[in-house]
């Protein structure tokens, strides 16, 4: 029979700032899991977007007939709205509906979405072009900045569908008690990420303006 989880004492006198790191160390082997599919899943979209340009293609033509192309060369130019444009994507539409929310309902849902979204996102990344193979150069770097923002949300939603199905294991007295205190361990794991999603932002940004966009000028 498997011992249960060790409880965080969220009250106990920690500095906020490392309270986060308190949950990713009593729940390691889930975090290096999550890593692994997150990562791995967004770069078995990437071989698939080489392998089918058909399929890169089609989300390239997507992106552009939606506006969303245009809107990007248009931001470009002024990295500070860029950056909060991207921010607000980031922030709401994955962050919160794709991964937060949805967990809040169903247990884990977040998780799936994310999966679909991650591989979704890696065929649209996957390079057609010269100077798109150069453009992953600095994005890489934006890449793994904002994956792992989103890899401990995703841990957050893991804890809370954990706590929430089995309370007991994390000494929990029911699954009210339980989704509360997942739901708190969400909460702290947020603050980080909201600091990677900045950095990210902002990153992702300024290099697009004053590396990836002129490199791709001189290139065509």
């Amino acid at each position: 029979m498997s011992s249960p989880h060790p409880a965080i004492d969220l009250t106990a006198r920690v500095p906020l700032w490392r309270r986060p790191f308190q949950v990713i160390r009593a729940n390691r082997p889930a975090y290096l899991i999550i890593n692994a599919a997150a990562y791995g899943l967004a770069i078995i979209g990437f071989v698939i977007g080489i392998l089918f340009p058909d399929l890169n293609a089609a989300r390239v033509t997507a992106l552009e007939d939606d506006g969303t192309g245009e809107l990007v060369r248009w931001l470009v130019t002024i990295p500070p709205l860029f950056a909060l444009m991207i921010l607000g994507v980031n922030l709401f539409r994955l962050s919160l509906l794709t991964i937060v929310l949805p967990s809040l309902v169903v247990p884990f849902a977040g998780l799936a979405f994310f999966g679909y979204w991650a591989v979704e996102t890696g065929i649209t990344l996957a390079p057609a072009t010269p100077e798109r193979w150069v453009g992953l150069i600095p994005h890489s770097l934006t890449f793994i900045i904002e994956l792992q923002a989103y890899v401990l949300l995703l841990l957050g939603a893991f804890i809370l569908g954990r706590n929430w199905l089995f309370p007991r294991r994390v000494g929990a007295k029911n699954r009210r008690q339980g989704y509360v205190r997942g739901l708190k361990q969400l909460g702290l794991l947020a603050l980080p990420a909201l600091v990677l999603l900045i950095v990210g932002a902002l990153w992702e940004a300024y290099s697009l303006r004053y590396f990836i966009h002129p490199l791709s000028q001189w290139l065509l």
